[in-house]
């Protein structure tokens, strides 16, 4: 299922928890919320505004972890990784 940047989790949905937070996490990313190498909010501010436990928000970042929009950096956080080419869209040769 997709999700907006705005959406909430819904507990009684089909998906669970981690997955709605990680798709609503996505869209926040793909907006432009965090811009690249700049932290994302840490869990316990996740687990605050999503009404979330701490295991849920990690389960998500993982997801966002395991396909490479965000990563980890041991006690400073969670940064937004560098965009891969073709992730913004736009080809990179030149106009023929």
């Amino acid at each position: 299922m997709d999700y907006g940047p705005d959406d909430l989790v819904e507990r009684d949905a089909p998906e669970p928890p981690f997955q709605q937070l990680a798709g609503i996490l996505r869209a926040r990313l793909a907006r432009g919320d965090w811009k690249p190498r700049r932290p994302i909010p840490s869990e316990s501010r996740l687990c605050d505004e999503y009404g979330l436990s701490r295991p849920t928000v990690r389960r998500a970042v993982a997801e966002l972890v395991a396909a490479e929009l965000v990563f980890t950096v041991p006690q400073r956080g969670t940064y937004v990784a560098e965009p891969t080419r073709g992730d913004d869209g736009q080809d990179d040769a030149p106009n023929a």
